[in-house]
């Protein structure tokens, strides 16, 4: 027993090791930093990017409509001080059939320079970002931030410190820059390009990251209803613990490898296209919201899930011949129909392998499977134990009851997806509060002993843990009832249909334009079916060639959101940043706003039907031609997605995406208004 044990962990830590390796392999960039005294008081920063075969990095200057440029941003200092702009090697210029334009790029090895002035006499740094964007011939990864990291020595206490892998320079026509056999410090770079979840990223940050979220994962309601499942099919083997536990080992290592594989062969082979089907489409949506109330019902009481006698009697059999296979399909099982509700959790991660890296996706999922079956693991590694529990004494069925309103509840969200993607305006924001309002009221009676179901057991009085989740239960209720009123209620924001759809702020005169009086140049296309946050009160437009052509008049930058009905971090941004006065201000005086919503399932005109060139196939809906337009021409394709543009419709500043830091959002939009300002002065 303690040999497959060993087996087991090894088996792990083999697949954890072999695709921590095999990504070093494919990272596409690696960065080195090094540094060159040029004279007592000067240092050339040298900057190598490392270019893996078959990828190629852009040069600094790319013209407008390109693709994003590299980009140097060095902190601040007393310390030193910056001579000029960073230069870069020659490069090759090639026309990118993508970009329909001469682009300058580099392959194998790109060396950048940036001149300082010293200014201190110690030991000092130099700290930065690089911002980059890497291709192949076939896709493009989003930007990245790498960290810049120098250490140098202050041009009074300099010492030499020879590096024979120093990388040779052309020499210099200036005389005062003369290659000099002087001091050289090389620095590895803190950050390489595997960095993808920001600054101080890695792959070791990715499988945490992804790791925490399994663990959210356990708890979604798609989840949850699979335990009862789970207990059952391993206590049949509970007689034989050493059978029963080598089956929870499996079981779980079933979970890794089914989930991963999955979420890698939709991204890779399937790609966005059926994610966003598979989060908007009525079919789906419906079948979930129905597979939810079944199983609520069946926590509440009213009958008991069990497998079909077939399915069992064939399981039975497998577990005869050792029972694995059994073990998979139980597996295989829970990882189908929770990943529904999973999904928009790991759905960073499925967008990256869509666009082109596999790796980091495959670290994260491999987290995310891991930490998602632990619970499962751990419930099936101790069946006899849950064996031995007595079946009657309320605490065990009270616990399913809380469960299944709560799951009841969450399944409603099903039901707003599609309504608010095809537009069938059945469900709105007040009809939805009254439902949750009645479901955790009864939840709150039941905790007390007020309701009592078909299998409770008297309950001779209210224990302390009954009576004080009865009150945060309660306490959640009074919040939902001021929704009715027109509260924004921002911390479920995103699970609740949006805010213009309740009566209260239908019969508000103010909420559609944000004035009385529109400022807009003419009545935005598609407004009847697509809105703006009602309590944002902001205007703006939902096509971007009319949204464009205003802009022009105005003279306004564009705030261009690529959004989505499903998209629920859309709406946690538009609820938590675009909500703060500081950036509602900016949003309502300095910019433009065009909404292009990615999933809107509304049919086109025939004239304004689009032929992809990113996939050849005709986009004949609103979603369709928006998401299109996103992927061929950002090369992104995860929403939210900000891109400030100028009246031109070239980029101002970096786009950026989810991200809740309200100060970072208002350096993004001044930052942005600058630069327009800075091109109109020119």
């Amino acid at each position: 027993m303690k040999k497959y044990y060993k087996k087991a962990f090894i088996a792990l830590a083999l697949l954890l090791f072999y695709s921590a390796s095999f990504a070093q392999i494919l990272d596409p960039v690696k960065w080195t930093f090094s540094s060159e005294k040029t004279s007592d008081s000067t240092a050339d920063l040298k900057l190598t990017g490392k270019i893996g075969k078959g990828w190629h990095m852009y040069s600094q200057f790319i013209k407008p409509g390109g693709p994003l440029p590299t980009e140097f941003k060095f902190d601040k200092s007393k310390d030193f001080q910056l001579l000029g702009k960073v230069t870069e090697p020659k490069g090759n210029t090639e026309f990118d059939s993508a970009f329909m334009m001469k682009i300058q790029q580099f392959t194998k090895t790109a060396t950048f320079i940036q001149k300082i002035k010293v200014l201190s006499d110690k030991k000092f740094s130099v700290k930065g970002t690089v911002n980059y964007m890497a291709c192949s011939g076939v896709s493009c990864l989003p930007p990245k931030d790498v960290d810049i990291a120098f250490t140098l020595e202050g041009y009074k206490k300099a010492k030499a410190v020879v590096v024979l892998d120093t990388i040779p320079e052309k020499p210099k026509t200036d005389t005062t820059q003369k290659i000099k056999k002087d001091t050289t410090t090389k620095i590895s770079a803190t950050s390489g390009s595997n960095d993808i979840t920001g600054k101080g990223g890695s792959l070791w940050w990715i499988f945490l990251t992804g790791f925490l979220a399994g663990l959210a994962g356990v708890i979604t309601p798609c989840v949850f209803p699979m335990i009862p499942m789970t207990v059952s099919f391993f206590m049949r083997n509970s007689e034989k613990r050493s059978k029963a536990r080598r089956q929870a080992i499996f079981y779980g290592i079933s979970i890794i490898f089914i989930y991963t594989c999955i979420g890698l062969i939709i991204s890779a082979l399937l790609g966005p296209a059926f994610i966003a089907w598979l989060s908007t489409h009525w079919v789906p949506n419906i079948l979930f919201f129905l597979l939810f109330l079944i199983f609520a019902l069946s926590f509440l009481g009213m009958f008991e899930i069990v497998m079909p006698s077939w399915l069992v009697n064939k399981s039975d059999k497998q577990v005869e011949k050792g029972g694995f296979v059994g073990t998979f399909f139980m597996a295989l099982t829970l990882v189908l129909v929770s990943f529904s509700c999973t999904a928009p959790i790991v759905g960073a991660l499925l967008v990256q392998a869509a666009t082109g890296q596999v790796i980091e996706p495959a670290i994260g999922m491999f987290g995310f499977s891991l930490a998602f079956a632990l619970p499962f693991t751990l419930l099936a590694f101790f069946p006899a134990l849950l064996a031995k529990m007595p079946k009657s004494g309320g605490w065990m069925n009270s616990v399913k009851v809380v469960l299944g309103f709560f799951i009841l509840a969450l399944g409603m969200k099903y039901l707003v997806v599609p309504d608010q993607v095809y537009h069938w305006n059945l469900l709105s924001r007040d009809i939805f509060l009254a439902i949750w309002i009645v479901i955790f009221s009864m939840m709150g009676f039941y905790l007390l002993g007020k309701l009592k179901l078909k299998h409770d057991s008297d309950l001779p009085h209210v224990s302390i843990f009954r009576l004080i989740l009865s009150i945060v239960v309660f306490t959640f209720v009074i919040y939902l009832i001021t929704g009715l009123f027109g509260s924004p209620l921002k911390s479920i924001s995103s699970l609740l249909p949006p805010q213009e759809t309740s009566f209260f702020m239908a019969n508000n005169s103010n909420t559609t334009t944000g004035d009385n009086k529109s400022e807009l140049c003419e009545k935005p296309k598609y407004s009847d079916i697509l809105h703006f946050p009602a309590d944002l009160k902001l205007q703006g437009y939902f096509d971007y060639a009319q949204g464009m052509a205003c802009a022009k008049k105005m003279h306004k930058p564009v705030l261009l959101d690529f959004n989505g009905h499903a998209c629920a971090k859309c709406k946690e941004m538009e609820a938590k940043v675009w909500s703060n006065d500081e950036v509602l201000k900016r949003l309502k005086e300095n910019y433009l706003i065009i909404s292009l919503f990615t999933d809107d399932r509304q049919s086109l005109p025939e004239a304004e039907w689009v032929t992809s060139t990113f996939d050849g196939k005709v986009k004949k809906t609103i979603g369709d031609k928006n998401a299109d337009y996103q992927t061929t021409r950002y090369k992104v394709n995860a929403n939210p997605f900000y891109v400030l543009l100028d009246n031109a419709g070239e980029i101002l500043v970096p786009p950026r995406g989810y991200d809740l830091s309200i100060d970072n959002y208002i350096k993004f939009l001044d930052d942005g208004q600058k630069e327009f300002n800075k091109r109109n002065k020119q």
